[in-house]
């Protein structure tokens, strides 16, 4: 976020103690708001995760049972993902703001170094009109790159595997594609809408990886917004 501050607001300020009292209360309502919004996060990864052990029990109870619950689970991974970008969206909020001030106030304290007091500016408008920091897409991508990823490769690895162990080990290829068959869907209809799917999340991934360096750098420095 740039912004146009005067001479005046570039000045250092001395805060007085009322004041260093409310920055310190200020400070400790945003680590609690983060620390909830993150156990929101971690709820929604526990049901995908609790999710996919149920689909994999089922699919892997028997030689003979279908592996449709690894296909299907898939979808439902998809909700709890957008689900969590929209939850990760507000925990970005309070932990930025958090952040903000450990690295803008609280660490000149410790080292003596003065800081540019434009900081304050920034963080007041961020109070006066408060905003998501980041995209509803890149917060997808930050957790499915951090989570989901791991969650999605097991889905992979379980369902290849499922197909070509049972009932029996698969003798060939076309009877591997043949047992991807989903009612009146053949095999290899079905493989290929696999691929497709699973090589576009490394897409997703790859893709907002590159908007979030292009925003922050690589080496994600602390920002606002």
């Amino acid at each position: 976020m740039s912004v146009m501050v005067s001479s005046e607001a570039k000045s250092q300020h001395t805060f007085d103690p009322a004041e260093m009292g409310a920055i310190a209360h200020l400070y400790r309502g945003e680590v609690y708001r983060s620390t909830i919004w993150r156990t929101r996060l971690d709820n929604t990864t526990n049901w995908a995760i609790v999710t996919m052990g149920i689909a994999l029990s089922t699919t892997f109870s028997s030689p003979e049972a279908s592996p449709l619950p690894l296909l299907l689970v898939g979808l439902l991974i998809a909700v709890f993902l957008g689900m969590e970008a929209r939850r990760y969206r507000y925990f970005n909020v309070w932990r930025a703001r958090a952040r903000w001030l450990e690295t803008n106030f609280y660490a000149p304290i410790f080292t003596g170094e003065a800081r540019d007091q434009n900081w304050q500016t920034i963080l007041a408008r961020d109070y006066m009109a408060p905003r998501h920091h980041i995209s509803f897409v890149r917060a997808a991508g930050r957790r499915l790159r951090r989570n989901y990823v791991w969650i999605l490769a097991i889905q992979v690895i379980a369902y290849y595997g499922k197909i070509a162990i049972h009932p029996t080990p698969a003798a060939t290829l076309q009877e591997f594609v043949d047992r991807a068959a989903v009612g009146p869907i053949p095999g290899w209809v079905v493989l290929i809408v696999g691929f497709i799917y699973n090589f576009g999340w490394i897409a997703f991934a790859l893709g907002t990886l590159w908007l979030d360096r292009r925003k922050h750098g690589a080496g994600g420095a602390v920002a606002m917004g």
